[in-house]
């Protein structure tokens, strides 16, 4: 789905002001309240704007050690891998991937100590043939989504 330049300014002012109202987007951005919600609702609907929970910082909850690990899983065992790791907390993202590995996980632990607990659960069903795990050091670009928002508003802008 496109978004145009309305639908950016109210995903960066959701993004900045989690706990905004519909009224008090509407009276920022200077549009009928109606519009604003019209169009949160849809954004919701076609999967452009998937939650409104808090962000939350592993490190801050005491997992201050994060690790991608690539995982080559043995042919026709990904559904058996993907349910595996699904119950595995310090999992925090899965996507499969072409190249090397099959599966490329991002992971947390409490330590460098612990990363190695962690590495043992996530390796801990047959379905998985081989893991590659890289610590990570230093995250200078953390996750963001706004100028991308802001790009994908100004293409689609005609102005």
């Amino acid at each position: 789905m496109a978004i145009d330049h309305l639908d950016g300014r109210i995903i960066v002012l959701l993004a900045r002001e989690p706990r905004i109202g519909v009224l008090e987007m509407s009276r920022r951005l200077g549009v009928a309240r109606g519009t604003v919600q019209a169009r949160l609702d849809r954004l919701v609907s076609k999967g452009v704007v998937r939650g409104f929970g808090p962000q939350v910082d592993p490190a801050a909850i005491g997992y201050p050690v994060t690790a991608f690990a690539t995982l080559q899983i043995r042919q026709g065992q990904g559904a058996d891998v993907r349910a595996h790791l699904a119950t595995v907390p310090e999992v925090l993202e899965l996507h499969t991937t072409t190249g090397s590995g099959d599966m490329l996980c991002r992971l947390v632990a409490r330590s460098n100590a612990d990363l190695q607990r962690v590495i043992d659960l996530v390796v801990g069903i047959d379905g998985i043939v081989r893991a590659s795990t890289a610590i990570v050091m230093e995250n200078p670009v953390p996750l963001r989504i706004i100028p991308l928002v802001e790009q994908a508003a100004e293409d689609r802008d005609p102005t």
